[in-house]
């Protein structure tokens, strides 16, 4: 479904009215925007704003995304990259395109979703990890048309280069057209597919299209994945943590009394402070 963002409109595919989270997954935006050339990059993309308490990650699809948090870190990442910060006891970060993607005009995508983090490391550390295309260690399908991107967990003997605080199992997908493969996910894991374009068969009898989120059931071993045109996909799986969840924003804690605080933290500068420089 469509939302508004702080007047940025995107699909949101998780949560939805019938569906909250798939634990530990809380959140899935998929925001796809184009820049008319001469746009100044403080005008546009995602300004300061806080979180505690989980992982937000962004996946870039295309153009570049530039991160500044109140940690001084300042990085940019590109088309097939990665970046994942662990807001821990909170941090302040914006999510700007890249400089020279705003000035030249373009597209810009990305997939923002939220993992949960069981709640003896919600007061933990903030960290920030930044993973490029190159970086991000490949499966290929045996028939080559299928490449797999792992960015937390492993798959086929292949190890993410992502460290998670409970087991992760975060996949992103390109098809051509015809590709198959199969997918190995522990059953004790939950587990969903999301497509940003193109149609896949899964598990045999299923149709998925673009902007479908398909919630797999923890009844086999593995899915099987078939692309009836070219498509790209993500997977997001992981062991359930099964603890209360509280939100209010961009806060994620185990109870109401600790969003208060988070809330109160913020407001009194205990996250930190981001102010961007912009040349």
């Amino acid at each position: 479904m469509k939302v508004n963002m702080g007047g940025i409109i995107l699909d949101q595919a998780l949560p939805v009215q019938e569906v909250d989270k798939i634990d530990p997954i809380l959140l899935v935006h998929h925001l796809k925007d184009r820049f008319p050339a001469g746009s100044k990059q403080q005008d546009v993309g995602v300004p300061p704003h806080p979180h505690r308490g989980f992982a937000p990650v962004t996946f870039v699809f295309k153009g570049g995304v530039h991160h500044r948090d109140s940690m001084d870190i300042s990085s940019v990442i590109y088309e097939g990259g990665t970046q994942w910060m662990h807001a821990g006891n909170g941090i302040v970060h914006s999510e700007r395109p890249a400089k020279e993607i705003a000035a030249k005009g373009g597209e810009w995508e990305i997939i923002q979703w939220w993992v949960n983090v069981p709640a003896k490391y919600k007061m933990t550390e903030q960290s920030y990890k930044p993973l490029t295309y190159d970086e991000t260690p490949v499966v290929l399908s045996d028939d080559k048309l299928v490449e797999v991107g792992v960015v937390s967990g492993s798959l086929n003997g292949v190890q993410g280069k992502i460290d998670t605080y409970s087991p992760i199992l975060s996949l992103r997908m390109v098809f051509q057209n015809g590709g198959k493969i199969k997918i190995p996910i522990p059953k004790s894991y939950n587990a969903f597919i999301y497509l940003l374009d193109g149609q896949l068969t899964v598990n045999g009898d299923q149709e998925a299209k673009g902007k479908d989120l398909v919630w797999l059931e923890n009844d086999g071993d593995f899915i099987n994945l078939e692309a009836c045109e070219d498509t790209r996909a993500i997977i997001l799986s992981g062991e359930p943590i099964n603890e209360p969840v509280a939100t209010y924003g961009p806060f994620v804690m185990n109870n109401q009394s600790e969003i208060l605080q988070a809330m109160r933290d913020y407001q009194k500068g205990a996250m930190g402070v981001l102010e961007e420089k912009f040349d």
